[in-house]
Order: C-alpha cells, then sequence, then structure tokens
C-alpha cells in the first residue's frame, strides 16, 4: 500500500472512529477541509510538519497516521529501518518509524535523516510528551528551550516537547538519528 493510501485511510479511520466531520476534523487540526479530503483520497502527500499538525489536532502519535501496524499488541518485534523509510513527506527529511506507538509501552520509535543544510521545526506537542534525540551520524542541532543545542555522533538530549521544537543538519553529510516520543498520556 502507497504511502499516501496508508495516511488517507488512518485518517479516515481516525475521523470516523471520532464521528468527526470534515469541518470538525479541519477546526481541530488547522488543516482545511480541501487539504484533509485530498489527503483521504491519497491524492495529496503532507509534509511531516502538516501530518504533525493533524496528529496533535487527534491528540494521537504520529505513527497512528503512517503506520501499517495494526493496533494488536506485540511482545516483540524485528525491524529493518532500511525497509520501512518514508520519503515522500518532505524532501530533505527522511521518517522511518521504527517502532510505533503501543498504549502500553507509551511511546513510538523513528530514525530521521536530514540531508546537508536542512531544516525542521515542529509545532508544540500535547502537555507532557518528551522527546529523546540520540545522534547517530553527521552533526545537527536540536531547538527547544528557545535556542539550538548542538549534537554529534554518540550524544543525546531528552527534552519536554509541548514547546517550539525543531532539527537542523549543520554538517556537510546526512545527519541521522533516533527520536523515542514519550506520551504520559497514551495517545491512540
Amino acid at each position: 500500500m502507497s504511502e499516501e493510501i496508508t495516511v488517507g485511510k488512518n485518517l479516515k479511520d481516525l475521523r470516523s472512529d471520532r464521528g468527526w466531520s470534515l469541518d470538525k476534523t479541519s477546526k481541530e487540526t488547522g488543516v482545511s477541509k480541501a487539504m484533509l479530503g485530498q489527503i483521504e483520497r491519497g491524492e495529496s502527500s503532507p509534509t511531516v510538519a502538516k501530518l504533525w499538525q493533524i496528529a496533535t489536532g487527534f491528540g494521537v502519535s504520529l505513527s497512528s497516521l503512517i503506520s501499517l501496524e495494526s493496533k494488536q499488541d506485540l511482545s516483540s518485534l524485528f525491524r529493518d529501518a532500511n525497509e520501512i523509510r518514508h520519503e515522500n513527506y518532505n524532501p530533505g527529511f527522511l521518517v522511518s518509524l521504527v517502532f510505533p506507538f503501543e498504549v502500553s509501552l507509551g511511546f513510538e520509535v523513528y530514525e530521521l535523516t536530514l540531508t546537508p543544510d536542512y531544516e525542521h521545526l515542529s509545532e508544540a506537542h500535547s502537555k507532557g510528551v518528551t522527546e529523546h534525540i540520540l545522534c547517530i551520524s553527521g552533526k545537527m542541532s536540536v531547538f527547544f528551550d528557545g535556542k539550538w543545542h548542538n549534537l554529534e555522533a554518540g550524544q543525546a538530549v531528552r527534552f519536554n516537547a509541548h514547546q517550539l521544537h525543531g532539527y537542523r543538519n549543520i554538517g556537510d553529510e546526512n545527519a541521522v538519528f533516533h527520536n523515542i516520543i514519550h506520551y504520559p498520556n497514551s495517545p491512540t
């Protein structure tokens, strides 16, 4: 199943589960009804920022929008980031969902790649959401608490994500990092 179709189906399922019209969904997420309809029909490939905006409006994890995984309880799961890479959301920002959100665990894990000079800013998540960033390769900077914090391979940082935050490649090669997002209130 293509990424656009997966996101569209998951969005439509979320709306259906909540009994939300496109109008209600637009008001809750801040995304236009036209854009939501295009996403649901698989006619639009939304940016990561737009997907986060939709997920935040629903109060759910990003993986609930992009994952093919069922909501079943998974006691063990082997993942190959090379096989689960999502490249269509932003040029310069590659997203691999390593472990989708599970209610019993309260977190999801991503491998993210930033091309040289690429910068991504994210709106605030719900209160209490925490991000854990581990730089795997390259050089990057993470924005939180109103300033940029530099990381090199092997360095990590944790911050409260209920604020404007972001990631920037400050090197000459791709910056690869893991992002563990913890949701204390367990979104679906």
